[in-house]
């Protein structure tokens, strides 16, 4: 299976040189993204393919379900570096119809670590409860919890330090929210773009 892989890497890389000439030596000089992508770790949703976007286009930080935790070393030192060192000025957080990081959330059953991960995605089901049992179909109220994961992430990265310190200095950033569909696979806009003046940690509270 690794060498099948490495085969296929090498039929890629070729065809690539023979279209564009030059195009991994321009790519290895520089990386100058125009989006930072946090979407789910879904096999089935890679953030450059499903954007039509080549490499180097979209910087990205992927986890199971899409959540975004405030203690997450990992995802803000990706935020950081994407806002500071890239001056990437369009984020993206992206989930997916049919997750099976927000179906492990609505089950009860256990399911070792995943369970603290998505303990967030549990917490949102609680508050949003009698909205959510109005949907009578279960893969469907899933699909909405999913939705209301990406706008509640899009709200947490607008709280982090790493965006207020940019906006307070008047760095013009936008985060998106954005959910793929598995069946389809079309993105949809979710309708919850914050940027400058739409949100202030300070005054929210």
């Amino acid at each position: 299976m690794l060498n099948d892989l490495l085969d296929r890497n090498a039929t890629w890389s070729d065809q690539r040189n023979r279209d564009e000439p030059g195009y991994f030596a321009r790519l290895a000089t520089r990386q100058t993204p125009e989006f930072f992508w946090i979407g789910c770790s879904d096999s089935r949703v890679p953030a450059n393919v499903v954007a039509g976007l080549d490499p180097g286009e979209v910087f990205v930080h992927r986890n199971v379900a899409n959540v975004i935790h405030s203690s997450d070393m990992n995802m803000l030192s990706a935020l950081e570096f994407a806002v500071d060192a890239l001056r990437i000025r369009e984020i993206i957080v992206c989930g997916h119809y049919g997750c099976g990081g927000v179906k492990a959330a609505t089950e009860d059953l256990p399911h070792g670590l995943a369970d603290h991960w998505l303990e967030p995605i549990r917490r949102l089901a609680r508050a949003y409860a009698i909205d959510l049992a109005q949907i009578d179909d279960q893969e469907a109220r899933r699909d909405r919890l999913a939705e209301l994961n990406v706008v509640e992430g899009v709200r947490r990265v607008a709280e982090t330090p790493i965006l207020q310190r940019a906006w307070k200095n008047r760095v013009s950033i936008r985060v998106h929210g954005l959910i793929y569909g598995l069946k389809d696979g079309r993105l949809r806009d979710l309708d919850c773009t914050v940027g400058p003046g739409h949100f202030n940690a300070e005054a929210a509270q």
